[in-house]
């Protein structure tokens, strides 16, 4: 399977089982495509080319061949088998938050139930949880969320400390990372999540406008100010560790371009930017009709970005960051984020889901931080979640990329944690083009530079 398109004058053809992906000029591409016999009206450009021209152009799609980046075999993809061994849990360490975010997947920070925190003994047994059943995994992880997890520093605190006397003794290292929505800042705070947390995600939506739309407090008024002065005083104190903003864009912003550029004008520079996943009827609701839309407000993205790396500008935005020559393993690129097998999340009590977006929902718990995994059928169910049983992802060219999409909004959204969402595919495709393309131009500038 080769998946050929076009962007920003350039003509790329991506081959899927080997992940080849070649830049070629217009005449090699039309070339290409016939041999493929892909779907064309006609290929009656060919004719503008003389005899040499395309005698030239045809050695080189036979060095392509050989050089195995086009037109290789299709390969058999065994599914993964469960082992049991988790290496990442996301503790809920509050079902509460201070923010009303309009389209908050988790009811305000409640998820279907009420307001709580986990207590530090609970986030503990996580920690001995997660060291118990890590097999011989050496690199661990450990996500603080809600909610917001920093109304419960306490516990975030005394749950790190507690680790990293555990993680000796176990002979592993745990990574920690956080998402937070910066309202909640103070010094000894700042000084310690920039200590131990790994990775920072600052949940911002862009614009001020558009984020104190989307972000308000829970008593009505603007978060937007705090949280990018929060913001910036979390980022002083990183000290080069690894963070990035991540927010959501919505039906009310589709221009949400504008939304990475303010967020870069504001001296951010990682920086991502989520689609909205809401079930239909809500005025906040993507749908298909908007794809075509979206589809061209990442290229105008692509250019935009393209063009400030070139000049210097530091920016990187997260779903035009692919790696071409290494990338996720098999399995990685066949189940995803691994919900359910390998990673697991925590909700307050201690009881063990699939991942943050099951908890409170029925069907999905598969134990509890203190006994461990007691029901396995949740395992098996996410088990079967992958490329591998999704038909329409084995004829997808973006099947490697994805891994089949999230689990949670095929549950949510179509009721079958099998059937992918078909307004997300064709945005997922829409920026993974655009991803490849920037690659190709800053790899062709790079070498003529």
């Amino acid at each position: 399977m080769v998946h050929f398109f076009t962007a920003f004058n350039g003509y790329y053809c991506l081959d899927v089982p080997s992940g080849g992906f070649v830049s070629v000029d217009k005449l090699t591409y039309l070339l290409l495509k016939k041999r493929a016999a892909a779907p064309r009206k006609t290929f009656g450009e060919l004719f503008c080319y003389s005899q040499a021209e395309i005698a030239e152009a045809e050695a080189e799609i036979e060095q392509l061949i050989a050089d195995g980046l086009i037109f290789t075999a299709e390969r058999a993809r065994a599914a993964p088998e469960y082992d049991g061994v988790i290496k990442a849990l996301c503790l809920n360490v509050t079902h509460d938050c201070n923010l009303a975010c309009k389209y908050c997947f988790a009811g305000g920070g409640a998820y279907r139930g009420k307001r709580e925190i986990m207590s530090a003994e609970t986030a503990k047994s996580a920690v001995d949880f997660l060291l118990k059943h890590s097999g011989k995994r050496c690199n661990l992880e450990v996500d603080f969320f809600g909610g917001e997890p920093l109304l419960n520093f306490g516990a975030v605190k005394e749950c790190v400390l507690y680790a990293r006397q555990k993680e000796k003794e176990f002979g592993k290292n745990i990574r920690f990372t956080m998402t937070t929505n910066c309202t909640v800042c103070t010094d000894e705070i700042a000084e310690f999540v920039n200590s131990e947390i790994s990775n920072l995600v600052l949940s911002i939506d862009g614009r001020a406008e558009v984020h104190n739309l989307m972000r308000p407090y829970r008593a009505g008024h603007a978060s937007h100010d705090t949280t990018i002065k929060n913001a910036r005083i979390f980022l002083r104190g990183r000290g080069g560790k690894s963070y990035h903003i991540r927010g959501t864009y919505t039906a009310r912003n589709l221009d949400f371009a504008s939304d990475v550029l303010a967020l870069n004008d504001k001296g951010f520079e990682n920086i991502s930017l989520e689609p909205v996943v809401l079930e239909g009827g809500n005025p906040l609701a993507l749908d298909k009709s908007m794809t075509g839309r979206i589809a061209a407000e990442y290229a105008r993205l692509a250019g935009l970005y393209y063009n400030r790396r070139r000049k210097g500008k530091k920016i990187n935005f997260f779903h035009f960051l692919i790696d071409l020559d290494g990338g996720p393993c098999e399995k990685k690129r066949l189940t995803g984020c691994g919900a359910g097998l390998e990673y697991a999340a925590v909700s307050p009590d201690g009881s063990l889901y699939p991942c943050h977006q099951f908890i409170g929902q029925d069907g999905f718990v598969m134990g509890n931080v203190r006994d461990g995994i007691t029901d396995k059928s949740v395992a098996e169910k996410f088990l079967r979640s992958n490329v591998c049983h999704k038909p329409e992802c084995l004829s997808c060219w973006a099947q490697n990329y994805c891994s089949g999409g999230c689990v949670a909004n095929s549950h949510i959204l179509e009721g079958d944690m099998l059937k992918p969402v078909d307004y997300l595919c064709r945005i997922q495709k829409a920026r993974i083009e655009c991803a490849l393309a920037v690659k190709a131009m800053e790899s062709l500038g790079n070498r003529q530079g």
